[in-house]
């Protein structure tokens, strides 16, 4: 199945706040755990497409150690996201910025682990992404990669769709759907992360909707 791109930045109030609402308690919970499972209990860690900073909330809170710049390039995110951290008293070991994650303002080997949830699919190309993934991160660092994956057909896509609980309105049912398309299939990713540079990475299928690229920290 063809992809279909989306827009890279969702940067409405609007938007933002029905991304915020959206029940991703249990796939966020489960970015956390499978990504401190593969880095050491201290680190200085990179978030690429924070979004409203679900997830570095949820690993700070187990690994205070951690230091973790979240970054995102939509205003509307970013705003969300300072209020949740500042909530969660973390604001001290959660910096948010405004970046674009194709051209990281971070010198080089800057980071002992990097992690993103859901910007792949966003972006236009990725493989300046996996590049500046390549060259902020330290050597023997780690990365955790975690991504809607594109089904082969529309039936497939209607499918995944039909699945969703009620408690999603069309509109953001409309959104997932959107993604599928714009989601990228693991063969794809693999030759994207080669070309990048980033070797040792094991991509796998974590989920029927989702692909996995992880490196361990060594």
């Amino acid at each position: 199945m063809k992809r279909i791109p989306e827009p890279e930045v969702m940067d409405t109030e609007a938007e933002a706040q029905e991304y915020d609402s959206m029940d991703f308690v249990e796939v966020n919970s489960a970015f956390a755990q499978d990504a401190i499972a593969i880095a050491p209990e201290t680190a200085t860690v990179l978030d690429s497409g924070t979004g409203t900073a679900r997830i570095p909330i949820l690993i700070a809170q187990q690994r205070p150690q951690w230091q973790i710049i979240a970054v995102d390039l939509a205003d509307s995110m970013l705003a969300l996201a300072e209020r949740n951290v500042r909530q969660a008293g973390l604001s001290g070991q959660i910096k948010l910025e405004k970046v674009d994650s194709k051209t990281l303002p971070y010198a080089d080997n800057s980071f002992d682990f990097v992690m993103s949830n859901s910007i792949v699919h966003h972006l236009p190309d990725p493989l300046p992404y996996f590049r500046e993934i390549q060259r902020v991160l330290r050597p023997q660092g780690g990365i955790f990669l975690r991504d809607l994956m594109r089904p082969d057909s529309e039936a497939e896509v209607n499918g995944l769709v039909s699945e969703i609980g009620p408690e999603y309105s069309p509109h953001q049912a409309q959104l997932f759907r959107d993604s599928l398309f714009a989601a990228f299939t693991i063969p794809e990713v693999q030759e994207m992360l080669s070309q990048a540079g980033l070797s040792n990475v094991e991509v796998y299928a974590s989920s029927d909707r989702h692909w996995t690229a992880f490196c361990k920290v060594t």
